[in-house]
């Protein structure tokens, strides 16, 4: 055991004894003897075993309830006898390295990033920095057990330092300003030459004449530190004061408060960095909001409009909105929308709206609206006219003439606002903040945003609301679009029920017609020979209803609606010299011959789907080829860039079968429809004899390498898109006189397109020159030879029963090489 008198012993006597005694005594001592003088000797002998209790059981949460509850004053007079003690118990400069003023530095470093993040919360308050910076100094003070401290903030650029506080309430007071200046004071000093410095002794310090801030007069040392960002420049000076003699500031100590305020800049960029993010991804997410609320669901301007204002008031947190658009032809700003309580009589003022104001307006067309729009629509009135204000008018028109953003921090002290409404409606307005909408670098309009409700418009909020002024622009241009896009929809609905009515066959028409009988039989219409030109115009229609009811025979039809769809087919073709009703009534005898007289497998449904092609093969054509409407900038050629007048013409079968009453196949199923449809527009694409040269093709090379397969698809589908051609050029095998006739028919529609090409400074083609009609023989043999007879071979190797089209080709062709012969002998003989 441990001799009593040992317990009373001096500290540097316990250097001579042994180590392991005081371990035994101590552990034989915990039940009666031991005593807290005992353990404070023992640990003061041994740190190391305090150390490593301290690090194995005690959590930091401890430690922090320790250095609260025990002043730290009374800490740094603690440490500062322990450091004297380990000096003058012969440690050395290394081993101060490791005395309980570095282990304390180190247990305080543990705790920094709550310190931090507690100091984080206050930095987005007004005076943020300011504060987090006093609160830092604090804790720097508490650290290094100084008794009082005075910070400073300093402005380098106008070299002015002023003295910050802080009131019992929590806010932050700035002192007057102060010129910097060397030997001024020591915060001045410190400032300028950014290097701390420890006093010793305050009073009567010749080298500071205004000396320090501190107004305890029982100081006697002070630390001044200068607070440095990354780029070394000095925005803040504090001073660290003691009250006790002898207690002076030392080099460790000056460290440790370095090194925190290191951490303040830290923070500070951590926080900004951090914030930006924040900002940032609010902002994106607030965006993307506008984007899927705006963008997505385009009504009217009206609602766009509104929603902007909506918008725009969360975003920067502001109580009314307004937003006003630009009219550069009267030197005006317009609006018509405007938040609850906002004036009309001006466009800088909340208050009352108008007389004849709406609070709950109507959608366009009175349309059905979403509960966002109805919810929106009663936040704001309406006005039925525009509301307008010159443009040199108050501050939306400040805006508006010079694209500059304004954020108005006091109405009243700015010369640009009306207060008149103000003063007429009660309401008072305090903060603007106003912001141009640009389109391609012109102004648009201009969004306007008053009463923050917290404080002022910031910084932030020009630059977010800078960017929400983008996606402005943006909605009110596509919006602008939409209505214009909406307006052609309508004028278009309106030209489309106009020309449907003058394009459709009329009542009268089809009561005619009804009134007429459909022949029971047709003499020789199944003739390839059979002349459909000799039918006059009135039997036309006729021997086409004739001709569906066969082609109908096992499928349901309404036999009115056939004849509404005949006379309205009839009525959209033009009246141009060859592709007209004549041509088309041709070319559907022709396909309604080959499919009566040939043994072929295609099934009724696609009987009359070809038969229909035929029928509405050419409607609304111009007389006029796909190269012209090409190379004229037409409108078609600019819809449809390959076989632009066959796409137009399947669009206008398609139209007929739209309107009412006009849907001959609408007792087929929907399969069975979409199938027509589709041999239909296939058909009539066939027409365009650029096609042909390749179906020809795929033809030939099908029946050189394997027999023709009626259950095969693509044979099928070949089969009938070459059948297309041989029938749109039956005039070609058409008895002679009715030929040669045709020939120069078709002809005066060709001359006719080479005549306004020539207007248009273009060289037309050979066959399309009217000055080289006497070549006429010699290109109708090249056309017969090179594309007629090719054709109809193809046709008679599939289906023989159609000889007689290659048959009456040839024999043509041989007439027209006799016209050609006998004017060679003519101009041989005038030679």
């Amino acid at each position: 055991m441990v001799p009593e008198r040992a317990l009373g012993q001096d500290v540097d006597h316990m250097d001579e004894m042994d180590t392991g005694v005081i371990s035994h005594g101590i552990g034989a001592c915990v039940s009666s003897d031991l005593s807290p003088e005992l353990v404070t000797q023992y640990l003061r002998q041994n740190p190391d075993v305090l150390d490593q209790y301290i690090s194995n059981h005690v959590t930091t949460d401890r430690i922090e309830r320790w250095l609260q509850v025990r002043p730290m004053q009374s800490i740094s007079h603690a440490l500062n006898s322990l450091t004297s003690t380990a000096v003058n118990g012969g440690h050395t400069g290394h081993d101060l390295e490791k005395s309980p003023l570095s282990k304390w530095k180190i247990r305080l470093q543990t705790s920094k990033g709550r310190v931090l993040q507690e100091l984080s919360k206050e930095f987005h308050h007004t005076n943020g920095r300011v504060m987090v910076l006093l609160e830092l100094a604090a804790c720097v003070a508490s650290a290094i057990g100084s008794d009082t401290y005075t910070l400073y903030s300093c402005d380098p650029d106008r070299k002015e330092i002023s003295r910050l506080s802080r009131t019992e309430n929590g806010d932050v007071t700035i002192g007057a300003k102060e010129k910097l200046s060397l030997g001024y004071s020591a915060a001045a000093t410190v400032a300028l030459s950014k290097e701390p410095t420890r006093l010793h002794r305050l009073q009567g310090d010749a080298s500071y004449p205004e000396g320090l801030s501190v107004t305890d007069k029982t100081a006697e040392c002070a630390m001044v530190l200068p607070i440095l960002n990354e780029a070394e420049t000095c925005f803040g000076v504090v001073e660290f004061y003691r009250q006790t003699a002898g207690s002076q500031f030392t080099e460790e100590e000056e460290e440790v408060a370095t090194l925190m305020f290191q951490w303040y800049d830290m923070l500070v960029d951590y926080v900004e960095t951090h914030s930006v993010m924040i900002r940032q991804r609010k902002l994106s997410d607030f965006l993307l909001e506008v984007t899927k609320s705006v963008f997505q669901d385009i009504v009217s301007m009206d609602v766009v409009i509104m929603k902007i204002m909506n918008f725009g008031k969360a975003l920067v947190d502001a109580d009314r909105a307004s937003l006003f658009l630009l009219d550069t032809r009267s030197n005006e700003i317009y609006a018509r929308i405007f938040d609850n309580g906002y004036s009309m009589d001006s466009p800088d003022t909340p208050g009352s709206p108008p007389p004849g104001a709406e609070t709950n307006p109507q959608g366009p067309d009175d349309q059905e609206e979403s509960a966002e729009e109805k919810q929106l629509r009663k936040r704001y009135t309406w006005q039925p006219q525009d509301i307008r204000f010159p443009m040199e008018k108050g501050v939306a028109g400040y805006v508006a003439s010079t694209g500059k953003i304004l954020n108005i921090k006091d109405a009243y002290k700015d010369p640009r606002f009306n207060p008149d409404v103000d003063i007429r409606t009660g309401y008072k307005t305090k903060t603007i903040l106003c912001m141009p909408i640009f389109i391609r670098g012109v102004v648009i309009g201009v969004v306007q945003m008053v009463n923050k409700r917290n404080g002022t418009f910031t910084k932030s909020d020009e630059q977010a609301f800078e960017t929400f002024a983008i996606y402005c622009g943006l909605a009110l241009h596509h919006a602008k679009l939409y209505e214009k896009i909406r307006r052609s929809e309508q004028k278009y609905k309106v030209a489309l029920d106009v020309l449907s009515y003058h394009s459709q066959a009329t009542p009268e028409e089809v009561a005619n017609l009804k009134a007429k009988p459909i022949p029971a039989v047709i003499r020789n219409i199944t003739k390839y020979e059979f002349s459909p030109w000799a039918v006059t115009d009135d039997e036309k229609p006729l021997h086409c209803l004739y001709m569906f009811r066969i082609l109908f025979a096992d499928i349901k039809f309404d036999l009115e609606d056939l004849m509404r769809f005949t006379l309205t087919v009839k009525k959209n073709y033009r009246h141009v010299p060859y592709h007209n009703w004549h041509h088309a009534f041709s070319v559907a005898h022709s396909m309604f011959t080959v499919l009566q007289t040939t043994q072929h497998k295609l099934a009724p449904v696609e009987c009359i789907g070809l038969f229909v092609s035929c029928l509405c093969h050419d409607l609304d054509h111009r007389g006029k080829t796909n190269q012209f409407m090409v190379q004229s900038c037409s409108p078609l050629a600019a819809v449809y860039s390959t076989s632009t007048m066959e796409h137009h013409h399947f669009n206008q079968t398609v139209t007929i079968l739209q309107n009412e009453g006009h849907n001959i196949f609408k007792y087929l199923s929907s399969d069975e429809y979409k199938k027509v449809l589709g041999d239909i527009k296939q058909s009539i694409l066939a027409t365009d004899l650029a096609m042909f040269f390749k179906n020809k093709v795929i033809l030939a090379n099908i029946l050189k390498t394997e027999p023709f397969n009626w259950d095969t698809m693509h044979h099928r589908s070949v089969l009938t898109a070459v059948a297309m051609t041989a029938c749109d050029l039956c005039a070609m095998f058409k008895p002679w006189d009715v030929q040669l006739s045709l020939v120069y028919i078709i002809m005066e529609e060709f001359w006719q397109q080479g005549d306004e090409e020539k207007k248009r400074g273009i060289t037309p083609m050979q066959m399309m020159d009217r000055d080289k009609k006497e070549e006429l023989p010699k290109l109708e043999v090249g056309f017969i030879q090179s594309i007629c007879i090719p054709c109809y071979e193809l046709m008679k190797n599939v289906l023989p029963e159609t000889k007689p089209m290659l048959d009456g080709s040839i024999k043509n062709m041989k007439r027209w090489q006799e016209l050609c012969d006998q004017q060679l002998k003519q101009a041989g003989t005038n030679v």
